[in-house]
C-alpha cells in the first residue's frame, strides 16, 4: 500500500467521526504528509462555522506541510463562505501536491484543483473514490446530485424474511451487538421515519443511546408519518428529541417535508416499507439478518407492486459485515 493510499484509508476513517455533525458542510477528511511521506497532520471538518479538515490538518503539521503532500477525501474548497477557501491555506502552508478522491459537485465550491495546479501545486484526483463515496460522503453526494435526502430502509429480520414471529413479537430478532450498530447510526442521521402503526404497535422512543443506555449526545429528528391521531403519551412524543407528525400516506411528500435534511433513516414496519420502495423513495437498504428461522405471516414489507418475477426490483450489494451473530447487507439500486 502506498503512502498517499494510507493516508487517504486514514482521512476516511477522519470523516467517519464527523459524520452527522457538519451539515451543511460534508464530512471530510485530511492527512497531510510531510516531504518524507510521514504523517505530519490529520484533522476533520468541524461543525459548522469551524475549520475545515484542510485546515485543521495544516495547522497540526505545521512547517511541516512544506514541500509535503495534501489528502483529502473531497477537492479542496474555491469559495468563501462562512470560512475562507481551502486552496488559499493549502498554497499560503507551502504544500508541493495535492490528492483527492472525489471532485467536488457543488458548482460554487468546484475548481480547487484548477486553482491549485495554477498555484504551482500537483494534484491528483480519484485515490479510493469508490470508498470515500460509498462511505461517509454518501448521503452528502446524493444530495449534491438530486437536491433530496437520501433515504435508507433499515430492518432486522430472520434469515426466512420475518420481522416478527406469527403473534407479533419481534423483540429481539438481532443480536445486543446489530442493535449497538443501529443505535450508532441513528446518532449520525439527521431524521428517523416510522408510521403510526409502529407507534402503535411498539411505541418506540426513536432515540439513539450509548451503550450503557444513556442518550448520545446527538438525536435524530424523530418523524411520524400518517393519517391516525397519535396519543400525547406516546414515547416518541417525549423530550428525548424533536418529533415531527406528518399527515400523509405519501413517500415524496415525506421526503419533501425533510429537504432540508441528508440522511434520512426509514426504520418503519412493512406498510411504510412497501409504500416507499413502490414509489421509487429507498436510496439504500440496510438489512440486519439474524440466523433464526420464525415462519408465520408478518414479513419484512408488504406489497411492492410486484405481480411477477420478470417484474422484480432489482438491486445489487454494496457491502455485507458480520455483526455478533448477525449479517448486515447494504444494497443499493441497479
Amino acid at each position: 500500500m502506498s503512502g498517499a493510499e494510507a493516508a487517504m484509508r486514514r482521512a476516511i476513517e477522519l470523516s467517519e467521526q464527523v459524520k452527522g455533525s457538519t451539515y451543511p458542510n460534508p464530512p471530510v477528511g485530511a492527512v497531510i504528509l510531510d516531504r518524507d511521506g510521514e504523517i505530519a497532520g490529520v484533522g476533520a471538518t468541524e461543525p459548522v462555522g469551524g475549520p475545515h479538515a484542510e485546515v485543521l490538518a495544516l495547522r497540526r503539521a505545521g512547517e511541516r506541510a512544506v514541500g509535503g503532500t495534501a489528502v483529502v477525501t473531497l477537492e479542496p474548497c474555491n469559495h468563501h463562505g462562512r470560512t475562507p477557501p481551502c486552496v488559499d491555506a493549502l498554497l499560503a502552508a507551502g504544500v508541493a501536491s495535492v490528492v483527492y478522491a472525489i471532485a467536488d459537485p457543488n458548482p460554487a465550491a468546484a475548481g480547487g484543483s484548477a486553482r491549485l495546479a495554477d498555484g504551482g501545486v500537483r494534484t491528483e484526483a480519484g485515490l479510493l473514490a469508490d470508498e470515500a463515496a460509498g462511505g461517509p460522503l454518501r448521503e452528502w453526494l446524493h444530495k449534491q446530485r438530486t437536491g433530496r435526502p437520501h433515504v435508507t430502509w433499515k430492518y432486522a429480520t430472520s434469515v426466512d424474511g420475518r420481522s416478527a414471529a406469527a403473534d407479533g413479537s419481534s423483540q429481539w430478532i438481532t443480536s445486543e451487538a446489530s442493535r449497538a450498530d443501529v443505535h450508532r447510526r441513528r446518532a449520525v442521521v439527521d431524521a428517523i421515519v416510522v408510521g403510526t402503526g409502529t407507534v402503535f404497535t411498539d411505541d418506540p422512543t426513536l432515540t439513539a443511546r450509548l451503550p450503557d443506555g444513556s442518550l448520545a449526545a446527538r438525536q435524530p429528528l424523530r418523524v411520524v408519518v400518517g393519517q391516525r391521531e397519535v396519543s400525547s403519551e406516546a414515547r416518541v412524543l417525549n423530550d428525548d428529541s424533536r418529533t415531527m407528525v406528518i399527515r400523509t400516506r405519501d413517500p415524496w411528500e415525506v421526503v419533501r417535508a425533510l429537504s432540508d435534511r441528508t440522511d434520512v433513516l426509514l426504520e418503519g414496519g412493512p406498510t411504510l416499507a412497501g409504500a416507499f420502495l413502490r414509489a421509487g423513495a429507498i436510496d439504500r437498504i440496510l438489512a440486519y439478518v439474524a440466523p433464526i428461522l420464525l415462519g408465520g405471516p408478518i414479513a419484512a414489507v408488504d406489497d411492492v407492486g410486484v405481480l411477477t418475477i420478470s417484474n422484480a426490483q432489482r438491486w445489487r450489494f454494496d457491502g455485507t459485515e458480520r455483526i455478533g451473530p448477525d449479517l448486515r447487507l447494504s444494497l443499493v439500486p441497479t
